[in-house]
């Protein structure tokens, strides 16, 4: 090799700017670390092509920084993955931002419900997991003391991001598809059994598979904190080996995409199912408020009389009960903006209850001091008032009548 192509492949020290025009208004293409412009050497007029790489040393640190902002404030995300990272624009230089606070909680080291996606979970909240499932089961005794973890499960899924982003799968996955984390895929979480297969992992650097390596710690206090992540020389070099990671070429695969997101969207179904049963009440029986507003529209005949559904079976003292109940319903629900003249409305469920209702002295008492002739009220009605009231009557009808 001549001394003049040794001097060529010498490291520049002066600025590319002395020797060569740059060309900043066009642009051959973007590249993936940066666009690539068209520069003419001055000393002989040659056409290059030249590759810009932005030296951006925060833009390695911006999702660990969002997670220092979160536990800053004691706030554990509890769903970290790169769904939940987003680009703030679609500039080469955007910033990353971390979305998605659905199951977020502030660590007062009570954290202790399964909240999690597949393939990010760390091994304490799939303990609590086990735990809940056996307890709400019967096979192990509630403990007075709960099994809780802490904040910490956020630099595991951290470590899970880092190795997917690098290699393009994650490091926990089982051949099995289950709706449910399979057993063998929670034993290598739970025990954080990973590899570096030698195919995607020989041209990516030690320093990178050091920091996955203490993020993906069983122990939480063997693991690094966040702290820890933004000291690592990993994220504060400023060299980058120029290697193509295969992880872009596995996530534009469809198939593979469509695989996880199945396999995360059927996991947090099964989160998201309640674990108490509900029981739904007889529609003759409830006392919503709404829904009797409801009944009233709609079973009002032409003669302005309401009919009381026989089929209930309820006694007189259940249906005076219910004609006051009528009475709370339109007073704190007003149809409004129908054409439905209120005043009116209020006043013929008042003459269904108290025709009902004559003998309470309570209901009577309240009657003459809202000025009710017997057929309307002549002045205008503190709706909310008058409902607190009729409130108190149902209340005091009720003890009797259980009394008796």
């Amino acid at each position: 090799m001549s001394e003049e192509s040794d001097m060529e492949k010498a490291i520049k020290e002066t600025s590319i700017l002395e020797e060569y025009n740059i060309n900043w208004t066009q642009k051959l293409g973007a590249g993936i670390s940066g666009p690539v412009r068209v520069c003419v050497k001055k000393s002989t007029q040659e056409r290059f092509a030249l590759k810009i790489l932005f030296d951006r040393p925060k833009a390695r640190n911006e999702i660990a920084l969002a997670l220092q902002h979160c536990h800053l404030l004691n706030i554990a995300h509890r769903d970290l993955k790169p769904e939940n990272l987003l680009f703030k624009d679609n500039s080469l230089d955007a910033p990353v931002k971390l979305c998605d606070f659905g199951f977020a909680k502030i660590d007062q080291g009570d954290l202790m419900t399964p909240q999690f996606t597949p393939y990010y979970v760390a091994p304490q909240v799939l303990e609590a997991q086990r735990r809940h499932q056996k307890e709400k089961s019967g096979i192990i005794p509630t403990s007075p003391t709960p099994y809780t973890y802490n904040k910490s499960c956020d630099l595991w899924s951290l470590g899970v991001i880092i190795y997917v982003m690098l290699c393009g799968y994650p490091p926990f996955y089982s051949k099995h598809h289950s709706r449910t984390i399979p057993k063998d895929m929670r034993r290598k979480i739970m025990t954080g059994s990973f590899e570096f297969p030698e195919e995607e992992w020989s041209q990516i650097s030690e320093m990178a598979k050091d920091v996955v390596r203490k993020l993906l710690k069983v122990k939480p206090e063997e693991r690094l904190t966040i702290e820890g992540v933004l000291d690592h020389p990993w994220l504060n070099s400023t060299e980058a080996l120029d290697n193509v990671l295969p992880s872009a070429q596995l996530m534009m695969d469809k198939a593979v995409v469509a695989g996880i997101q199945q396999a995360h969207a059927e996991q947090l179904a099964n989160m998201r199912i309640q674990d108490l049963k509900v029981s739904l009440k007889p529609l003759h029986s409830v006392n919503n408020p709404i829904l009797r507003k409801r009944k009233l529209l709609g079973t009002k005949p032409k003669d302005c009389v309401y009919i009381h559904d026989r089929e209930n079976g309820a006694e007189d003292s259940n249906v005076a009960l219910e004609k006051l109940r009528d009475v709370i319903a339109q007073c704190i629900l007003p149809q409004a903006g129908k054409g439905e003249n209120e005043d009116e409305k209020l006043n013929e469920v008042m003459q269904e209850a108290w025709k009902y209702n004559r003998e309470c002295k309570l209901l009577r008492d309240t009657l003459q001091s809202f000025s009710w002739n017997g057929r309307g009220f002549t002045d205008k009605v503190d709706r909310l008032k008058l409902a607190e009231i009729v409130k108190q009557v149902i209340e005091e009808q009720t003890t009797s009548h259980e009394s008796q």
